[in-house]
């Protein structure tokens, strides 16, 4: 296995041929099309695991009507976007994405987002006179939808040049990354990669003659892995590292712990404004979308046992709650499972009730949660996903046996089914539930990518030796600045502190009000 602490990357054994069933049923009588799919790529593994696994591609067949295909659905031309020469309109070919012919759909939804982004928007006026990243590269890895690419266009609108790969292979909205295309951005992603793919478009980022970054934002890890594996010198002109999720920062705080992090690192995804806010109200709203979205479920009376109760875990467990479900939690961490206690949930053993639930989402950031001793278990039509970001919590690769079938019935929902009839639903193969399969509030993004893009301009614009070779937390003050940006959409007013109260509290009148420890 491969890590982020200096090993080296392996490469699994290619994967047997998996015959999916037969699927024979028609749909309004449509014609049927046939496309092809990766069955493996993580979105970004764990550090303590390998950074590629074998890939095969698949045909299946997928019947859906003309009329509700989305652009970012799977289209008649199949061509890898790798075999393709595409141009912009003013002739730029630095990009790599499905099809440049649908940048004036991707525009509109870029727009749209912009609406409900207001954070980012004040940012491009407060900021567009003094270009607080002018002479900075950014070479970013994220999710590519029309959140981040009001994110991008906020970085340019700020001064820096940009290159732009994805962090998962599902969620890419392909009409988007073709308005980046057309807008002059280098982009390389598209939904639906393959393994190859992924690290290929990485690579296509970092990779060119007579451009050298000077900044990363991560989401995940696996761009600072590339370059930590394929090009470390880079690092010699690069300021500094901002990562924003549990899996990435965790491997960040492996290499500072090593003695290998040899530039300064912004940990956004501890900041309260990614923690309180994404994590926990993001993913209490996504959860059931993804749910619905995928499987039609209905949530009233069911047994749901959510893994992990940091603030992913929260989110989901109070949406499901909300919605007449019997939530039980797992836990590790005896001061998150005295909250999960409090807030109503039982705590059990995974062991205990996975042969009655009807539903287990994963929440742990970390790796085999789910095996294939309790996927066994489990009862017939258990739904199982993920919404951590590590696709590595279920072990899907343990269901790949000649014994088992597998049979795609949606897009991004597969059945699973045993010799004795037995099935059960797994959805996005085990990878992030909500980005994959539905979408996410972009409100919430605004006040993530607004953390993030502060945290980039921080980074940048620091003196030298105020940051060393380490991790860190954005400063306090930088979060209020984020949450007091959004505070308008709500007609909300603060109450501002006389100078007597201010002097008793022994706080300054404009912040920071809190302790940068505080949660």
């Amino acid at each position: 296995s491969g890590g982020l602490a200096g090993k080296e990357t392996t490469v699994i054994g290619r994967l047997p041929q998996i015959q999916f069933a037969d699927q024979k049923q028609e749909f309004n009588k449509r014609p049927t099309k046939i496309g092809r799919r990766s069955l493996s790529r993580s979105i970004s593994q764990s550090s303590t695991d390998s950074y590629s696994s074998g890939t095969e591609a698949h045909k299946y067949t997928f019947v859906c009507s003309p009329v509700a295909a989305s652009y970012t659905d799977s289209s008649d031309d199949e061509t890898s976007p790798r075999d393709k020469q595409q141009k912009n309109s003013k002739g730029n070919s630095d990009f790599c994405i499905k099809n440049i012919k649908q940048a004036d759909f991707g525009r509109r939804e870029i727009e749209i987002a912009e609406q409900e982004m207001p954070a980012l928007m004040a940012l491009r006026k407060r900021a567009q006179g003094e270009k607080p990243l002018a002479g900075a590269k950014v070479v970013g890895c994220t999710h590519i939808t029309a959140q981040t690419a009001v994110l991008m266009e906020t970085l340019a609108a700020l001064g820096a040049q940009c290159r732009w790969a994805a962090c998962n292979i599902y969620s890419t909205q392909n009409e988007v990354a073709a308005a980046l295309a057309e807008g002059g951005f280098s982009v390389f992603a598209w939904k639906g990669e393959s393994e190859d793919d992924f690290w290929w478009c990485i690579d296509r980022c970092v990779n060119l003659e007579g451009w050298q970054p000077n900044m990363i934002l991560d989401d995940g890890g696996d761009l600072t892995h590339w370059i930590y594996k394929k090009y470390p010198n880079m690092f010699k002109k690069i300021k500094g590292i901002v990562e924003e999720s549990v899996t990435g920062v965790h491997r960040l705080y492996q290499l500072s712990k090593a003695g290998k992090l040899c530039v300064p690192a912004m940990n956004v995804n501890d900041s309260v404004t990614k923690q309180k806010f994404d994590n926990l109200y993001c993913c209490r709203e996504s959860i059931l979308d993804g749910l619905k979205r995928t499987t039609d479920v209905m949530f009233g009376g069911k047994q749901v046992v959510v893994c992990g109760y940091g603030e992913v875990g929260k989110g989901c467990c109070a949406a499901l709650k909300a919605m007449g479900s019997i939530v039980y939690v797992t836990e590790i961490d005896p001061i998150c499972a005295l909250q999960a206690c409090m807030d109503g949930f039982r705590l059990v053993k995974l062991s205990e009730v996975i042969r009655q639930v009807d539903i287990v989402i994963t929440c742990t950031g970390n790796k085999n949660v789910v095996v294939r001793d309790y996927l066994d278990r489990m009862k017939n039509g258990c739904i199982v996903c993920n919404m951590g970001h590590s696709n590595t919590e279920i072990d899907v690769a343990s269901l790949r046996t000649p014994e088992l079938t597998w049979e795609r019935v949606r897009s991004q929902v597969d059945h699973v089914i045993w010799p004795d009839g037995k099935r059960i639903v797994l959805l996005a193969e085990g990878r992030l539930l909500n980005l994959s399969c539905s979408t996410v509030p972009t409100f919430v993004l605004s006040i993530t990518a607004t953390t993030q893009a502060l945290a980039l301009i921080e980074l940048y614009n620091a003196p030298e030796g105020r940051y060393k070779q380490d991790v860190y937390l954005l400063p306090k003050k930088m979060d209020e600045y984020v949450a007091s940006l959004h505070l308008p959409t709500f007609d909300a007013h603060l109450t501002e502190l006389t100078d007597e109260q201010a002097k008793y509290l022994g706080l300054n009148k404009n912040g920071p009000f809190k302790p940068n420890y505080y949660r």
